[in-house]
């Protein structure tokens, strides 16, 4: 089985890229995705995100158990409006997870508009997604230090691993905080194998953020050198737990 935890679909407001349903049922066609959980392209406003979001919940009905939707509403909206979307999401559409995007929404997790994110996941109950890696300083793993060590029973998901650029951070914040989880897009296989060897296959989860990457991926999963064990967990296993699917 291979979840994918990390794809997109829409027009992207800030990096004007289209991403396309067809590009998701062709790759799960292709390389046997089982699940995806999409996420909206970057929108600003909230009209723009709420539409995105019942493309996504909609998508969902459509596909039952093929595609599953983590919201991603500005944090800088105003905090009952930006509650009351993630609320929607989670409680109407039956999304399973939040995403701040510090890049494209130039927020810093320990900022207040950042805060006040985990803070409602928390309540909820559900993970949070964090882009790390280009964007710094907002996109730094290190960021997520402190925000994970205040709600220690939040599993928190860093985007990228902190791509290459912000590698070393990746480690120093998994070192310290045992609720980072990262998703492995646009991640190093001999980073994967080594952290993985480190902390565990189990703090890590297959994505794919763009569609054409997926081939990309699964080889560098299934060709760094991991066990079966570790890509079981990687493709699968640890987006299980995490989201509990």
């Amino acid at each position: 089985m291979i979840i994918d935890v990390h794809a997109h679909i829409g027009w992207d407001h800030v990096f004007d890229e289209d991403f396309t349903l067809e590009e998701l049922l062709e790759k799960h066609d292709k390389y046997g995705i089982a699940t995806t959980i999409v996420q909206p392209a970057t929108c600003h406003d909230l009209d723009t995100v709420r539409a995105q979001h019942d493309a996504i919940g909609e998508l969902g009905k459509r596909y039952p158990g093929q595609f599953l939707g983590m919201a991603n509403p500005n944090p800088h909206l105003p905090d009952k409006v930006y509650e009351a979307e993630v609320r929607r999401c989670m409680e109407e559409l039956g999304f399973v997870g939040i995403k701040v995007h510090t890049f494209a929404h130039a927020v810093h997790p320990g900022s207040r508009d950042g805060r006040k994110v985990f803070g409602l996941a928390s309540k909820l109950g559900v993970p949070v997604m964090v882009h790390t890696g280009a964007g710094i300083p907002f996109a730094n793993p290190a960021n997520l230090i402190g925000v994970a060590q205040d709600y220690p029973e939040l599993p928190i998901v860093m985007a990228h691993c902190g791509m290459m650029i912000m590698a070393g951070e990746t480690e120093i914040a998994m070192k310290a905080c045992s609720n980072l989880y990262a998703d492995i897009t646009w991640t190093a296989g001999f980073n994967l194998r080594h952290w993985s060897r480190q902390f565990g296959a189990d703090r890590f989860m297959f994505g794919t953020d763009h569609a054409d990457n997926t081939g990309t991926e699964l080889a560098k999963v299934r060709s760094c050198g991991l066990s079966q064990e570790d890509q079981d967990w990687i493709l699968h296993g640890t987006a299980k737990k995490i989201y509990k699917l």
